[in-house]
Order: C-alpha cells, then sequence, then structure tokens
C-alpha cells in the first residue's frame, strides 16, 4: 500500500476515534452540566412546560399557575398575596430566573427532580408531574408582622422556640412577584432593580446590620455562663461612664439620669446600660464574647432556613475598646432579623436552640413524602439556670423598662430593644430593633421575635426599639399565641 494513503488512512481513523471519544464524553460526562446550563433554551422550556406544583402555606397554596398566549413557554407563575409572601416563596421568573424557595426546590416544582419519576418515566423520559413545598409559616403572624411593618424598611421574623418552626418572614418593602414571572416583564424588573429602597432584597436572611443594644443578651448569657456574675441581681463592677480603654474617650448611656452605675445585669438590660456591657466585653475579653456568639449562631457559614442567611458577624482582632464597644452591638458586629430572633428562642426555650426551618415536608404529586425536616432539633447554648435568669431579666424590661410597648395582658412576655447606630458617627438614622418571647402558659403557646426598622421615615429623634420596632413585635406574638 502506498505509504501516503496508509498515513491518510491512518490519520481518518483517529479523527473518527477522537469524534467518537468527544461523543461519549459529552453523553457520559458532561450531559447534566449542559441540561443545567442557564443558557439552555430546552432546561427553561420544561420548566415552564406544565403547571409548576406549589409552596403551600397552612393547608393552602400561595402560588399557582397561567396558560400562556403563544411563545414556547407553556405555563407562567402565578402568586396569591404576592407582596404578603415574597420573603418566603421568592420567584419564579421565565426571564430572570428562580430565588428563595422557588429556587431550592425548582427541580420539585417543575416534575424534573428524578425523585418524582417512575421507573417508566425513567425510560422514556417522560416529565414527571410536579411536587408540593409545605412551609410552617402561619398566616395569621405573618399578615400581623407585614401589616404592622406598613410602610417601614425594615423585616420581621417569629420562630416557634421548641420546635425551630418558623411562623413568620416579613422584608419590607416588597413587591408581587407576578409582576416578573413572565418572559416581557423588563420593565417592572427594571424598576424594582432601581429602587433605592431595595425590595428584591430579603432583609429578614440577607441584611445583617448592626444589632445594639439587643446583643448586651448575647454578653449577659457569657457573663452568667463564665461566672463572672452569678446572678442577675448581683451588682457589677461598672463606672458610669465607662472609660474606652487605651482612649480618652468615654461609654455613656442615652439615658443619663438612668442608674447604669454598678448596676445589676437586670437593671442593665432594664434601661440598656452601655457602661455596663461594655465593661464586661472588656472584663471577659472578645474570645469568650465571641465563642458564645457562636453558640447562638453568630459567624456560621452555612444558616440554611432551607434559604441560606447572611453570616452573622462578632469580629475577631479587636483593641479594648472596640471589644467595649462590641459589646453593646457596634464596632463590627452584624446580626440578620433571625439571628437575632435564635437568641430569644433558645431563651424561651431553656438554653436550647431548635434549628429553624420554614419547610416542614416536600411532597411529590401524591402527597408522599420526599423530604421532611424534623422539629426539635436542638442544641444547648446555655444552662437552663441561665436562661430562667435572663428570661426574668427581659420580662422586667417589658414590665418596667424599655420594652412596654410589647406587653400583652395575660402572657408572659420578655424583650430587649435596641437602638443600634448607622453610619460614620452616627451620622445617619439609627436602626430600631426589638426582639422578645411570649408564653402563653395555660394554652401551651410561645413564640420568639425578632424586628428591625431600618427606616421609618421618623425624625431621629422619635427613633427608638420600643417606640418602632416593639409594636410590631406585639402584634406579631399576639397573632402567635392565639393561633
Amino acid at each position: 500500500m502506498n505509504t501516503t494513503i496508509r498515513r491518510t488512512g491512518v490519520f481518518c481513523l483517529l479523527l473518527v476515534l477522537a469524534l467518537l471519544v468527544r461523543a461519549t464524553w459529552v453523553q457520559a460526562y458532561q450531559a447534566r452540566a449542559l441540561a443545567d446550563d442557564k443558557h439552555n433554551r430546552r432546561k427553561t422550556i420544561a420548566q415552564y412546560a406544565q403547571p409548576l406544583g406549589d409552596i403551600i402555606v397552612a393547608g393552602k397554596p400561595v402560588t399557582g399557575s397561567k396558560k400562556t398566549t403563544g411563545g414556547d413557554l407553556a405555563y407562567r407563575r402565578t402568586y396569591t398575596e404576592g407582596a404578603l409572601y415574597s420573603a418566603v416563596t421568592g420567584y419564579s421568573s421565565q426571564a430572570f430566573g428562580t430565588t428563595q424557595l422557588e429556587g431550592i426546590y425548582g427541580p420539585v416544582l417543575d416534575g424534573t427532580d428524578d425523585r418524582l419519576k417512575n421507573p417508566l418515566d425513567a425510560l422514556t423520559g417522560k416529565q414527571a408531574a410536579p411536587g408540593d413545598v409545605l412551609t410552617t409559616i402561619d398566616r395569621d403572624v405573618q399578615k400581623a408582622a407585614y401589616e404592622a411593618l406598613g410602610g417601614y424598611k425594615g423585616a420581621a421574623v417569629a420562630i416557634d422556640p421548641r420546635t425551630g418552626r418558623i411562623l413568620a418572614m416579613v422584608s419590607t418593602p416588597s413587591y408581587d412577584p407576578s409582576t416578573i414571572s413572565g418572559a416581557t416583564d423588563g420593565d417592572a424588573w427594571k424598576k424594582l432593580l432601581n429602587d433605592p429602597d431595595k425590595p428584591l432584597v430579603n432583609r429578614a436572611l440577607r441584611q445583617p446590620l448592626a444589632p445594639g443594644s439587643t446583643f448586651k443578651l448575647v454578653v449577659a448569657a457569657a457573663a452568667l455562663e463564665d461566672g463572672l456574675y452569678r446572678s442577675v441581681d448581683e451588682r457589677t463592677d461598672s463606672p458610669n461612664p465607662y472609660p474606652l480603654p487605651g482612649t480618652s474617650r468615654d461609654l455613656k448611656n442615652e439615658n443619663p439620669s438612668a442608674p447604669c452605675e454598678n448596676a445589676t445585669l437586670r437593671t442593665a438590660l432594664q434601661y440598656s446600660c452601655n457602661n455596663v456591657f461594655g465593661k464586661i466585653a472588656v472584663d471577659l475579653g472578645q474570645d469568650k464574647i465571641r465563642a458564645m456568639a457562636e453558640k447562638f449562631g453568630f459567624n456560621t457559614e452555612k444558616l440554611d432556613v432551607p434559604v441560606r442567611a447572611f453570616k452573622s458577624v462578632y469580629p475577631s482582632g479587636m483593641d479594648k475598646a472596640q471589644t467595649a464597644l462590641s459589646g453593646i452591638g457596634q464596632f463590627e458586629v452584624t446580626a440578620t432579623p433571625v439571628q437575632i430572633a435564635m437568641v430569644s428562642a433558645a431563651l424561651a426555650n431553656g438554653g436550647e436552640l431548635a434549628a429553624p426551618h420554614m419547610v416542614s415536608k416536600v411532597t411529590d404529586a401524591d402527597g408522599d413524602t420526599l423530604q421532611e425536616f424534623a422539629d426539635g432539633d436542638t442544641e444547648r447554648v446555655v444552662s437552663k439556670s441561665t436562661a430562667e435568669q435572663l428570661r426574668s431579666a427581659m420580662v422586667t424590661v417589658v414590665e418596667e423598662g424599655t420594652g412596654s410597648n410589647a406587653r400583652i395582658a395575660g402572657a408572659e412576655v420578655g424583650g430587649k430593644t435596641g437602638t443600634a447606630q448607622n453610619g460614620v458617627d452616627n451620622s445617619r438614622t439609627p436602626y430600631a430593633w426589638f426582639t422578645a418571647y411570649a408564653k402563653d402558659r395555660a394554652a401551651g403557646k410561645e413564640v420568639a421575635v425578632a424586628v428591625v426598622v431600618e427606616d421609618s421615615g421618623a425624625a431621629r429623634s422619635e427613633v427608638s426599639g420600643n417606640g418602632l420596632a416593639a409594636p410590631v413585635a406585639q402584634k406579631m406574638m399576639k397573632a402567635a399565641l392565639a393561633r
């Protein structure tokens, strides 16, 4: 055989082999990646080829599907009271993707999840009937939070302390996901993106802010657990004002006439004494405060409820003055509302933190369970004695101190206010915080909440945790105890 012909034949054979190897590689190893690629139009067509499964609140769907006219996307997502539940559902948009529960459980809701397929579906490639997502949200608590926040920029979370079930999750200003669920909703999308109040941001989970004096509960817990003070009624060693170590500045209190000098932890929480908690933070040291904060959930990279919350931060590498400021929830301490609600929930539950979650189960089209989330999966954060003492002090805050707007007749209510500085030298409007728990022992009901108001439009002098955030918390807790 001619040498040239032989070489050409071998070269052609190699080309064929290379083509076979490439085809095998694509089909065997890259098929899933290509199928899941966001630019793959077939994936979007399959996603909206049939009515989507539903997200369920209290036994009723808060989502739906609507037949489209024209185009290759057969159905689009609809929402019932979309603005009320947007912080829970997120959105499912033909043009802009999915978020929140819509995103996490997208394959279940559109019928492409392998767990939904029977053996025949697997052989034929037929798309299975979609499943549903059952949430832990209580409609009455959710509605109470949403209506109470009203026109405020803020967020609210309610948790059942015993089970970890999230009963409410609200972020305001909100939006109706139905307005961006289609393929031609670009104008509505741009309006939301350009809104300076950022309604697409879930402030309850993904907007960590300085927690201010609500963080004093964590510092008080550290002081009791460490043995720095044996009781919330033991007098502390706390000069007023407290000189910040290594500086010429004093840590002062908002109320100069408050009895904060050498105050007990109970009195210090009642009057929100900065000098006491700044001094405690320095006396304990940042490592012990951080260890306690991390038991409550701070510095956790993967807090999934199942939507992932942004990390709440207690910093490291501080000097003593910065450590003192961290003791009052300032400097570089940040927290999300769900994190602060977890603090109150753990104290309400005798020192045990139940893992927070807002999905109870995921089912197939027949209602059979695909995935279930257990209630009451707890970890001990503080001793039962510490939790009892801090609850007692929190009750004093509500009954005799700065949290009077959270009172509920016939219920045990304990709370903590916070007014957190915002901006360089507190140049911007402060954040108003309130966290609390409420128990109706006769009915066996309880709830823990956290509320933050970033901006209410009120004058700076009128911003306070008790004035703005506590009334929201009170309405949520009343709804929870009545459910």
